[in-house]
């Protein structure tokens, strides 16, 4: 018999966000599925974890091969409670979003989508973090399934390496439908960070974090690069950040 596989369904945008309900149903129509995913958005927390106070997770539906978690914690709690408590099992596979907003390029180092999927990677389960480049709370996702479905599927038949993961990213919905996918390298971009000054009622001052996203990258493999060009960037992503070309460089006499 042929035994359905496990998906662990996560996100940083919050129980609510319809890029989760997109990829709860696409998930549904593969295997048997879990979600856990925290009551509120947690967008920008990166790989931040719950240390100081109790983890509390509730189950909110249940019926064959579905059950959904909502929490108090991260994208990486998320994860870490699926697999050590809630699941029974090792999941087959984690898939994180769909992420309302891009995670490409620089964006991986704050993004909560892409930390539990480098959280899976951890513990040796195969795991993507899918995002649509649309920030709109009213983002439309109809022109996913097929490509989701598509790279989902590729690696629960064939995994991935140890220690990587894939951080997916998918143009908005436009009169051009997606090209393709291409699989690229992360951009070498940045945010440079503006800080507004306020003052509050009592006149002291306080600051609201904004910017502007700078890419001075021309290379033509890149996922900026090819998102612009409305082809879906598969980037595979390892959790290692060491310069393994510097190790033995760097001399101490």
């Amino acid at each position: 018999m042929n035994k359905k596989p496990l998906i662990l369904v996560t996100n940083d945008d919050g129980i609510k966000a319809p890029g989760l309900r997109k990829l709860i149903d696409i998930m549904r129509d593969l295997g048997d599925v879990v979600v856990i995913a925290s009551e509120t958005a947690q967008s920008g927390m990166a790989h931040a974890v719950t240390i100081r106070t109790p983890l509390m997770p509730r189950l909110i539906k249940k019926e064959d091969g579905y059950q959904e978690y909502v929490t108090n914690g991260t994208p990486s709690d998320n994860v870490k409670l699926g697999k050590h408590r809630l699941l029974g099992r090792t999941p087959d596979i984690v898939v994180s979003g769909i992420n309302h907003g891009s995670n490409a390029s620089i964006n991986i180092i704050y993004s909560g989508t892409m930390a539990a999927v480098l959280e899976a990677a951890i513990d040796g389960i195969p795991a993507i973090g899918f995002s649509l480049m649309d920030y709109m709370p009213d983002a439309d996702f109809s022109h996913v399934d097929e490509w989701i479905v598509k790279i989902t599927r590729k690696v629960l038949d064939e995994g991935l390496p140890e220690g990587v993961c894939l951080n997916v990213n998918i143009p908005r919905i436009s009169a051009e439908p997606v090209k393709g996918i291409k699989v690229v390298k992360q951009a070498k971009a940045r945010w440079v960070e503006e800080f507004e000054e306020r003052k509050d009622p009592y006149g002291r001052s306080y600051y609201w974090l904004g910017g502007r996203f700078v890419n001075g990258d021309s290379r033509p493999d890149t996922d900026e690069k090819v998102l612009a060009g409305n082809y879906i960037s598969v980037v595979p992503v390892r959790f290692d950040f060491t310069a393994h070309e510097y190790v033995d460089k760097l001399k101490f006499d």
